[in-house]
């Protein structure tokens, strides 16, 4: 899991990336740390975004590379499919820098479950649907 800090909604994190993968592909995302459990993420792991206090959309990890920032100091970048994948929204409190979320513990997909149609609420909707565990 990650926070997109400044992000407003999944359409708003579209439109970056989409910028983002016209201006300078592959699509990536840069972190300072390399996650010991590499294999594990590329095995089928996505990046869970962290949206307004909310799990939302997910984004399928295709590689993690080492890299170097700006100012040469180590960094990591995981590269990311641009589709993005809205899932059932989850509350979660503010944390630092990203969390492993195991397979069992990781919402499910909208698209893949009775609730399909919630995909085409707006956002702010599902968010409180799911805090009232309606949704």
């Amino acid at each position: 899991m990650k926070l997109a800090v400044g992000v407003t909604d999944t359409a708003h994190l579209r439109r970056l990336q989409e910028a983002r993968l016209r201006s300078d592909p592959p699509l990536r995302h840069r972190t300072r740390n390399f996650p010991r459990r590499a294999a594990e993420l590329l095995d089928g792991g996505s990046l869970y975004w962290v949206i307004g206090g909310a799990v939302l959309v997910r984004q399928r990890l295709l590689d993690i590379t080492e890299a170097r920032a700006a100012d040469d100091s180590r960094s990591t970048l995981f590269i990311l499919d641009a589709k993005l994948v809205a899932v059932e929204a989850r509350l979660i409190k503010p944390f630092q820098g990203w969390r492993y979320l195991e397979e069992a513990a990781a919402p499910p997909d909208i698209t893949h479950r009775h609730t399909r149609g919630a995909a085409r609420l707006p956002e702010p909707l599902r968010r409180e649907l799911a805090a009232l565990c309606l949704l």
